[in-house]
């Protein structure tokens, strides 16, 4: 199969032209895409020699991947293509084994996985850490380098790629929290270790990218904080009031989970399947999470205060629930489009 790397481009330096004639050397197809760098940076995109896709405004990471995707797809037959950062922190060598690897598992999507060292700039390193830990909390997976650039596929999970939402970093990461759903393996192959100038260049802004790459777990926490105040609330009313601590924990979880469905459903998942799906499957969670969560605040209630052990028990319940509305009750269907 053909292989074709996908490079995105904004405001590249001299390394794109370096990266670009090793693939070439290597026999690669490249396609270059220029996120609306402006008009100073265009020597660096001629000095390539290769197909520059261009357009005036910068988009972001992922409208420039999807952007190079919609090209490959209209222009070839059969490929494998691998996307690679234009820093010059990807080496050919390991594109190669990556799109090696792909040609023997044609329906997987693979990594390349940069293993920590002494070297890596601290802030990748947290960043990283940080990444990797949410991760594998929401999603059940444990991918070891999950903000890697280097990644390989064929034309089989090309349309995925293209119909996977998000338009700057946070769509490589909603391309792995949604491979799972979708029936796409996800495999890593360890690769060079490379950081040019402690990576003082990404474009990578920490606060806004963050929040875009965290922003559902970020908006489910802020739905769940509301709810438990809510619940909170009502629980301590009725405690107070009835002095009991099954009944008042079931009310104020029925009145609390009504508001919680609605805040998901609509503002959290934006899920536009039928209400009567989710809503059954939401109530079934529902119940369940109120069993659990009595029987964890009674047996902890024993050893501790009850307004403690309320906290502690919607702390323990909050991932759990988190799992089952964003895989199965709100889960988005094929490619992560409702």
């Amino acid at each position: 199969m053909k292989y074709i790397a996908l490079i995105p481009a904004y405001e590249p330096d001299e390394n794109l032209e370096k990266v670009v004639k090793e693939l070439k050397k290597k026999k690669f197809e490249i396609i270059v895409v220029n996120d609306g760098s402006d008009d100073s940076y265009n020597k660096f995109f001629d000095a390539c020699n290769t197909k520059v896709i261009s357009y005036n405004k910068n988009q972001g990471k992922g409208y420039a991947l999807k952007t190079g995707l919609k090209y490959i797809k209209e222009h070839f037959d059969d490929y494998i293509v691998v996307t690679m950062d234009s820093d010059g922190q990807h080496t050919v060598k390991d594109a190669t084994k990556l799109c090696k690897y792909i040609e023997k598992h044609p329906k997987e999507l693979v990594l390349g996985k940069r293993i920590r060292n002494e070297k890596t700039p601290l802030r990748s390193k947290l960043g990283n850490a940080i990444t990797r830990f949410i991760f594998r909390l929401i999603s059940g997976q444990d991918i070891y380098d999950t903000q890697t650039g280097l990644r390989a596929f064929t034309k089989d999970v090309l349309d995925y790629h293209l119909q996977t939402e998000g338009n700057r970093f946070e769509y490589e990461m909603n391309i792995l929290l949604n491979a799972k759903n979708n029936n796409i393996k996800i495999s890593e192959i360890e690769i060079e270790t490379i950081y040019i100038d402690k990576n003082s260049k990404s474009h990578f802004n920490t606060i806004k990218d963050s929040y875009r790459v965290y922003k559902e777990i970020f908006k489910f926490s802020l739905s769940g904080i509301i709810s438990f105040l809510i619940d909170y609330c009502l629980f301590s009313i009725f405690l107070l009031t009835i002095n009991n601590v099954i009944i008042s924990n079931v009310i104020a979880r029925i009145i609390s989970a009504t508001v919680n469905y609605s805040i998901n459903r609509n503002l959290v998942f934006k899920n536009k399947n039928s209400i009567y799906s989710s809503l059954i499957k939401y109530i079934v969670l529902a119940l369940f999470i109120i069993v659990l969560n009595t029987t964890i605040l009674k047996l902890l209630s024993i050893f501790i205060n009850p307004f403690i052990a309320k906290v502690l028990t919607e702390i323990i319940l909050f991932f759990i629930s988190y799992l089952v509305q964003s895989k199965i009750i709100f889960k988005r269907s094929n490619y992560g489009k409702d």
